[in-house]
């Protein structure tokens, strides 16, 4: 008997907003379809429910902190969900099924990384 496939978690961020030529009823129906693809992947145990992200929020640094987030509209997170497959490129083909990507969001996929933050690793905060 085989023991089933390791399943790694990748985080997944919605960005971008959508396309200013579309109109409400067909954003509408790919958001409904978008659920319809969530939910079905959540119930098959492929994917973790996520949320939408509210449109207020602060930026916290060493300098206090302020009204945000500060970004340009295609870098803006509307999102996350978790997505469970066995790899990098497998979570990304999963991902490249959302009906959101026909009108003008965009996915990150990132590796969550099991491993505790240590000063000596590289990292995405280690600077270059």
């Amino acid at each position: 008997m085989s023991e089933p496939a390791a399943l790694f978690e990748y985080l997944v961020l919605s960005r971008g907003q959508w396309d200013k030529d579309a109109s409400h009823e067909d954003i509408q129906a790919a958001i409904d379809r978008f659920y319809a693809w969530h939910d079905r992947l959540v119930g098959e145990g492929r994917m973790r429910a996520g949320q939408r992200l509210a449109r207020e929020g602060k930026v916290v640094s060493r300098q206090g902190a302020l009204d945000g987030p500060f970004a340009e509209a295609k870098e803006v997170v509307g999102g996350y969900w978790l997505i469970l497959a066995g790899s990098l490129d497998e979570a990304a083909a999963i991902a490249a099924e959302n009906p959101c990507l026909d009108y003008g969001l965009m996915f990150e996929i990132r590796p969550i990384d099991p491993v505790r933050a240590s000063a000596f690793a590289l990292t995405n905060e280690t600077p270059t």
